[in-house]
């Protein structure tokens, strides 16, 4: 009894200490230069949606719960949050080249269409960013409207993937 009560007295104070180790926060002071409304034509509606369903993870301005405050969870949030901006920030979009920002219009019409974003797990606590049909269709039509304008603008075989 006297060993249990040690290992949850170290554990606990083992907790108490990782509170002080904490990630820094994912805010930009930046202005809109690379963001997505920066230099592309987006309609209110779609970039609302964007604001409430995507850029906690796909952004430089993330909403924190208040549990990201508490570790582990924070150190969890913080690299899944790192690991989208890696796919996709919203924020540096514009800064994008062309045949990236094509390859990203494609991606996010196809990860929307079929339900893949947002992550379910993040809908769990977070209802207000779950698309409804109409948010859905929108977006796919937005996106194919941009990579449409995008074939029109720049030669095909720079839009085209590396092989």
């Amino acid at each position: 009894m006297k060993i249990i009560k040690r290992i949850l007295l170290v554990l606990c104070g083992l907790f108490v200490l990782i509170q002080f180790i904490r990630p820094s926060k994912n805010s930009s002071e930046a202005g809109p230069t690379g963001q997505l409304t920066g230099r592309l034509s987006i309609p209110p509606d779609i970039h609302e949606t964007f604001k409430v369903a995507c850029y906690d993870c796909h952004s430089d301005y993330t909403r924190y719960p208040w549990y990201a405050e508490i570790q582990p969870v924070g150190w969890w949030l913080n690299d899944h949050i790192q690991d989208a901006r890696r796919h996709l920030n919203f924020s540096q979009f514009a800064s994008y080249n062309a045949r990236r920002q094509y390859l990203k219009f494609e991606q996010i019409a196809s990860e929307v269409d079929e339900e893949g974003m947002p992550l379910p797990s993040y809908l769990i606590l977070h209802h207000d960013a779950k698309l409804s049909r109409e948010q859905i269709a929108r977006i796919v039509a937005w996106s194919h409207s941009m990579i449409d304008t995008m074939r029109a603008i720049y030669p095909p075989d720079s839009l085209a993937r590396k092989k």
